[in-house]
C-alpha cells in the first residue's frame, strides 16, 4: 500500500482502497477480506465504518456520483456560456475518462449490473442517473428545447452507452462520434436562433 494511503484516516483508507478494487474487479469481485487487507485496516475498523459491503458500495458509488457530475458540470462550463453548447461540451468529460489508464466503464452501469433491485448500491445508482438526467434537462430548457425531457433522456443515454462500450473496448473514435452525435441532437432539438 503507498504510503500515502496509509497516512489517510480509516474511513478514508477504506473508501479508497475499496474504489479502487471496485473499479477494476466489480462489486462481486471484491470480498471484504481483500479490502481490508489492501487497505491496512482490522475487521472490526471495517464494520465501525461501514455496517455491510452494501453500505461501502453505496459509500463509494455515492463519492463517484460527486466526481462524475463535477466532471461533467466543469465540461459543460468549458464549453461557454452558451447552453448548447454545454450540452455538447459535456460529451468532453466522456472522453476524458476514455483517456484515463484503467478506465473500466460505468460504475453505475456496472453496479445496477451487479446489484439487486432495492439495495443499497442499486439505488444509489437509481438516484444518480435521475440527478444526471435532471441538470442535463435544465440545461436544456435553458437552451430552448423544445422538449426538454426528450432531449436530456437522448442525451443522457448517449453517455450512458458510450461509457458502457468504454468497458468493451478503450475505442477513442467512441465519445468523439457520441459528442458529434449530441452536437445533432442538439441541433434538432434547439433551432437555432432561439
Amino acid at each position: 500500500m503507498p504510503a500515502t494511503v496509509k497516512r489517510l484516516p480509516a474511513r478514508e483508507r477504506i473508501l479508497s482502497t475499496a474504489g479502487e478494487l471496485f473499479a477494476a474487479h466489480g462489486l462481486r469481485g471484491v470480498g471484504v477480506d481483500r479490502i481490508i487487507a489492501d487497505s491496512g485496516v482490522a475487521k472490526a475498523t471495517l464494520y465501525a465504518h461501514f455496517p455491510s459491503k452494501d453500505a461501502l458500495a453505496a459509500a463509494y458509488l455515492s463519492r463517484t456520483d460527486d466526481s462524475w457530475r463535477g466532471k461533467l458540470r466543469r465540461a459543460a462550463l468549458a464549453a461557454g456560456g452558451d447552453p448548447r453548447e454545454q450540452l455538447v461540451g459535456m460529451f468532453d468529460a466522456v472522453a476524458e475518462s476514455y483517456r484515463r489508464h484503467g478506465f473500466h466503464g460505468c460504475p453505475f452501469i456496472n453496479a445496477a449490473a451487479e446489484s439487486e433491485p432495492g439495495s443499497a448500491p442499486y439505488t444509489v445508482t437509481v438516484e444518480h442517473k435521475r440527478s444526471v438526467r435532471d441538470w442535463v434537462r435544465s440545461l436544456a430548457e435553458e437552451a430552448g428545447a423544445e422538449d426538454p425531457d426528450e432531449l436530456a433522456l437522448q442525451l443522457t443515454l448517449l453517455i450512458d452507452g458510450t461509457l458502457a462500450a468504454g468497458k468493451l473496448e478503450q475505442n477513442p473514435a467512441m465519445p468523439t462520434a457520441a459528442k458529434a452525435a449530441a452536437r445533432a441532437l442538439v441541433a434538432l432539438a434547439v433551432p437555432a436562433g432561439r
